[in-house]
């Protein structure tokens, strides 16, 4: 059998990141022969929704879902751990009135972090996509 891989999401219980996690798990990205273990990440007030998150995938019994590790953003080396792929989604979205370089403003920070616990915790030959406010500039 197969190796699991492990893939981190940012933001999974957020509307892209949740579409994303159902077919991460089903098999449909990394191939139905390739077990997954999903590292979910979140920042704290959402953790509730994440266990709900995290019940919905079990309830699926993805034959490729190796496992599930939940972690909230005060402890992203946790989520980051020895992971192959990480897909960051989470960021703060654009609000009416709202620049482009107040988004820069408030998501720099979020990415500086997440960087930093990626390098200090992912694999050696981690994979990392950035979608996240402004998309365009990360």
């Amino acid at each position: 059998m197969t190796a699991p891989i492990r893939v981190a999401v940012t933001g999974a219980a957020g509307q892209i990141g949740y579409a994303m996690i159902f077919r991460i798990a089903s098999g449909e990205v990394f191939g139905p022969n390739q077990p997954v273990i999903l590292h979910l990440v979140e920042v704290p007030p959402v953790l509730p929704a994440l266990t709900g998150v995290h019940m919905e995938l079990d309830d699926c019994a993805f034959s490729t879902l190796a496992g599930v590790v939940k972690a909230d953003s005060d402890h992203l080396e946790d989520g980051f751990r020895d992971c192959n792929f990480v897909i960051c989604v989470g960021s703060v979205p654009r609000k009416d009135g709202m620049e482009r370089s107040d988004l820069i403003r408030i998501n720099g920070p979020i990415f500086t972090s997440t960087g930093r616990a990626i390098a200090a915790a992912a694999a050696p030959d981690v994979r990392v996509l950035v979608v996240g406010n402004p998309c365009n500039t990360n």
